[in-house]
Parts: C-alpha cells; structure tokens; sequence
C-alpha cells in the first residue's frame, strides 16, 4: 500500500462527505452537483454504510432527467445501487456487522460516501465476491432472474430470444439461462456488439436485422422460442414475436429505440401470443422484505460460485462523474461505476 498516498489524502467522515445531488429535473450533465454532506450519529438499531463503488444505470439517468416510472422528492442524491461496508453502528447493533458488505440502500441515494439505514433492513452481501461485483449484483441480475421465472415454465432444451443482449441485463440473463440448460439466443444492433458478447461469454448471437427471424426458425429447428425479452421497442420488438412459438410470451422491460411498438396482429391471433411487461420496482412493491431477500440469494449464489460474472468497463470518483457520464454514454460492454476510492476497487477481469 503507498503510505505516502493515504497520508496526504483528504479523508472525508460522516461529519464531512460528499455526495452527487440534483436539486431540479434535467440533463444529468447540467444538473448534478458535488455537495457536502453530514450525517448524525446513529441512533438505537441504526447504522451508517460507508459507500464503497456504485453503478450507474439508464435508470439512475431516468431519475435524474425526470423520465422515469417514479421520481423522487428534490433535492435528492442521485443513484440506485452499490456496495458499501457498515461504518458504524447505533446501540443495540450486533458489532459483528462492522465491516461487512451491504447492499447501498436505494432511499438515501447510492452516490454519496456515507448513508443511515436501520439495521433490520440492510441487504448483507457475500465478503469474498470482488466489491466491483457487488456493487452491480442485484438491479439487472434480478430483473434477469425475474424475467426467466415469473412468465414461462421454461425446461432444459427450452429456446428463448432476447434483443440488446450486450447490456446487463441481456449478459445476465444469457448466463442465468445456461445454469437452467435453457439454449438462449440474442440480437444486438452491430457486429461489434456481437463480438463483445462473444468474447465474454459462448452463446448465440444474431445481428438485429429481419433476416434474423429465418435464422432463429433454423436454430429452434422450427420450434420457435417460448420467451421474448424486449428492451428495445420498435421493430426489434416485432422481430422478438416472429420468433415465437404458439402461446409464447413477449416481455417489454425497456424502451431504448423509443419509437411506437405496432402490435403484431397476425401472431396475436394465429400464435395467442401474450404481450406483458416487467418492472422491477412494481415487482418489488408486492413483496415482503424476507421475498426479496430470498430473490437476491437467487441471484447471489451464482455470483459467490464464480458461475457468473458482471463486466465492468470502468471506475471513476465521484468527483470525477462528468467523465464517467462521458463513458457512459460511449460504446462498450460493461457498466461504469462511481466510487468513494477508486484505488481501493480491483476490477474484476472478464
């Protein structure tokens, strides 16, 4: 470790933190800001999460912008998910919990070094997975999770297709699908989309295009798929149902193209194919704490295994967000991350 760094270092407390808050809706870029921040001290069954790294989602920019399905209350911190260490804890806290990793609770906002959150509720996490895998394990892995097994019975052998299967969601459930023997096939919009995923991980992988339709026919040996997940939206989604079997069903759990989606007549009618959509925030309103605990085990157990990974593209402070925004919005596979210090988080290679 260089002494010389952590001696010259500036080290913020829960007296004194950073935290990245919008005070009105708009362009992520125009409206964040760096504040400074404190906390109190904990109180009975409290405790206060240091924040370690933190992801930065469509969503997060969703909230930020105002275009998401449910905003919060300004002036809010920004961002939804990450992986924090307990700091320090209130009176009738077991100590034990000092260190251990947790999920960043989503109210306060993940993109600050510091938070509360009452101990009943905190999310424990697995102490050997890299923190850089923590702190993206549970958002997209569970809507991946969610998305296999809340529509479908889906059996070994079973075909399912899927469009933007470079993003994390997509990754994800590419992986989940061969731990369940289920043959997933995806569709992204360029070669080098293609290539990325490829060189990840060893699947199926089409380019999004209406000669892919013929192709995925050939593939399910005339079968068809019994699952759709569509993140994208127009005619991709039309592509997604034309890849159907009889009585399948379609999931819209995004909207990236951002044109109307025309409802595909002739495979409602002749196929009954169903049309649904998911959201994981809607999911997770119906469900006690200890069910959603249970989910994220689910999703976890893989991860603490080593059977799956999430790609990371890069680390940034979080006083260096502009940039990360930069990264963001740049062609790559992987997520980029916020953290408190970045020197302290190893990216795990793919």
């Amino acid at each position: 470790m260089d002494v010389s760094y952590w001696s010259f270092k500036k080290m913020n407390t829960p007296e004194s933190f950073d935290a990245l808050c919008y005070n009105e809706f708009g362009d992520a870029s125009n409206v964040l800001e760096l504040e400074n921040k404190s906390l109190p001290t904990c109180r009975q069954g409290e405790v206060i999460v240091q924040m370690q790294a933190a992801a930065l989602h469509p969503s997060d920019i969703g909230l930020i912008n105002g275009s998401y399905g449910s905003l919060r209350k300004l002036p809010s911190v920004a961002g939804r998910e990450g992986v924090g260490t307990i700091y320090a804890i209130g009176e009738g806290v077991d100590e034990k919990l000092i260190g251990r990793p947790v999920a960043l609770p989503q109210g306060p906002g993940a993109w600050q070094e510091y938070m509360m959150e009452k101990a009943d509720q905190l999310l424990l996490l697995p102490s050997l997975v890299p923190l850089d895998q923590l702190a993206i394990s549970i958002l997209n892995p569970m809507t991946a999770w969610r998305l296999l097994n809340d529509f479908e019975y889906l059996k070994p052998g079973d075909f399912i297709v899927q469009n933007a299967g470079n993003s994390a969601v997509g990754l994800s459930v590419i992986q989940f699908a061969q731990k369940l023997g289920i043959q997933c096939i995806s569709i992204v919009r360029t070669e080098e989309a293609r290539d990325r995923i490829l060189g990840f991980v060893k699947t199926e992988v089409l380019i999004d295009r209406d000669d892919a339709v013929e192709r995925i026919r050939k593939l399910t040996g005339g079968k068809g798929c019994s699952l759709a997940l569509n993140s994208v939206g127009g005619r991709s989604s039309i592509r997604l149902a034309k890849c159907l079997c009889d009585g399948a069903v379609h999931v819209t759990f995004g909207a990236m193209d951002g044109s109307p989606v025309r409802f595909p007549t002739r495979n409602l009618i002749f196929n009954d194919i169903r049309f649904v959509g998911f959201w994981l925030d809607r999911w997770k309103k119906n469900k006690s704490i200890d069910e959603i605990r249970a989910s994220i085990d689910e999703v976890l157990q893989p991860l603490a295994l080593t059977e799956i990974s999430h790609p990371v593209d890069s680390i940034f402070n979080l006083s260096e967000f502009k940039e990360a925004f930069r990264r963001n919005s740049e062609s790559r596979l992987g997520k980029v991350l916020l953290a408190r210090d970045k020197k302290l988080i190893t990216p795990t290679k793919g």
